[in-house]
């Protein structure tokens, strides 16, 4: 698999929430965050394990094989510091492309997973 993108930032939530929030972001009760575009679509869940890393499939019917990582740990404060790492078995996308597919996993992790939570 060759790695076209990863960054990591903290949310408020600890990390056992938001592992229930990557596992199933479309949860009953739940504050909806999974907002996707017209080229996306929700992704399944190919491995988890608690509460420390998620393996998502594609949210892009164009890239069907690439894979988002997602590993968890626990910040001092409580929260958790989320990585998420994208990745692909086939070549790199163009530079647009790949930077349209970080954009939208920072948007939907880093700004509408983490207002979610409230913050």
């Amino acid at each position: 698999m060759i790695e076209i993108g990863s960054r990591a930032r903290t949310l408020p939530a600890p990390p056992a929430v938001v592992w229930g929030s990557l596992v199933e972001p479309r949860r009953p009760g739940a504050r909806p965050w999974l907002h996707l575009l017209a080229d996306e679509v929700d992704p399944g869940v190919l491995t988890a394990e608690k509460p420390s890393r998620v393996v998502w499939s594609s949210l892009w019917p164009s890239r069907p094989d690439d894979q988002v990582q997602f590993a968890l740990t626990a910040t001092h404060d409580g929260g958790t510091l989320l990585r998420f790492t994208l990745l692909t078995p086939h070549e790199a996308p163009d530079q647009s492309k790949t930077g349209h597919l970080r954009r939208r996993l920072n948007h939907l992790l880093f700004a509408d997973l983490r207002f979610s939570y409230g913050q």
